[in-house]
């Protein structure tokens, strides 16, 4: 059977991933004191708590080329027909390319690295089509279709509460910073396909409008959940907000944000990942 590789900033629920048996590869958090493994070491939730206290802030690095060699060692050595390896866009991150390298050191062609031009849970929910279709006895080639196809289709966009965060690690210069912060700036990120674009609103409530603006712009859904940074009472107020536009408001699901994104953005960012029929 062919098996789905990924990495911790897919941000999919565990149930999904043990459903799926989907291999996730933990990257680092590196705190001055401490380096932790993602959603091993440390959970979203102690990150967000630790991460004002610290100042330079946590970095983040990638997975070596020997982790990812060895999970798709592992995975051909139980039988694995093929490996499929989907990850956060190379537009944000390096972490594409240390899964490519590792395929190519391993001179396997029965591994194929894919880069669906997504960050977060826009990843996670390529990865769950891709996983879903796979234990379905689809090809490696049906797969990667499905996979480029879910990933056309799939929109992500937040708020972050303050520029403090992108300027402290550099994303925004400290003159723009500034100013955000006292025009109380919200800035929305929005990607699909590897591009991204953004905009602010002034105030937090400007920000939510915003995003449901975007949200009934994209037609009817496929898939809606809610992502966020530590912030459950911005998620219950987004939810009740947007309820209207879930395809099953009953059973939907919501997670906390990578620290690999996370560590730039700040806490209470809140946002939606959308697939579009």
């Amino acid at each position: 059977m062919l098996k789905i590789v990924t990495d911790s900033t897919c941000d999919l629920p565990d149930a999904i991933i043990k459903k799926y048996d989907i291999t996730v590869i933990p990257c680092y958090i590196n705190f001055p004191d401490q380096s932790y493994l993602d959603r091993v070491d440390i959970s979203r939730k102690e990150f967000y708590e630790k991460l004002p206290n610290y100042n330079p802030p946590p970095t983040t690095s990638a997975p070596s080329i020997g982790t990812f060699a060895k999970a798709y060692k592992e995975l051909l050595d139980k039988g694995a027909s093929a490996i499929l390896s989907i990850h956060i866009s190379t537009v944000l991150s390096g972490i594409y390319n240390v899964a490519s390298l590792a395929a190519e050191a391993m001179e396997n062609k029965l591994i194929q690295t894919f880069d669906p031009g997504q960050l977060s849970l826009g990843t996670g929910m390529v990865v769950e089509a891709a996983a879903k279709a796979a234990q379905e006895g689809k090809s490696l080639e049906e797969v990667l279709q499905i996979a480029t196809d879910v990933g056309k289709r799939t929109y992500t966009f937040a708020a972050a509460n303050s520029l403090t965060y992108l300027q402290r690690s550099g994303r925004v210069s400290q003159i723009k910073a500034k100013l955000g912060s006292l025009l109380q700036i919200k800035p929305i990120l929005q990607m699909n396909q590897g591009k991204i674009t953004t905009s602010v609103a002034r105030t937090f409530k400007g920000s939510l409008t915003h995003m449901l603006d975007i949200l009934k712009s994209l037609g009817p859904l496929e898939q809606l959940a809610i992502v966020h940074t530590n912030s459950q009472e911005r998620v219950d107020l987004l939810f009740a907000e947007s309820r209207q536009y879930f395809p099953d408001p009953e059973h939907y699901y919501t997670m906390n944000v990578t620290p690999v994104l996370g560590a730039h953005l700040g806490p209470d960012v809140i946002g939606f990942v959308a697939v579009t029929v």
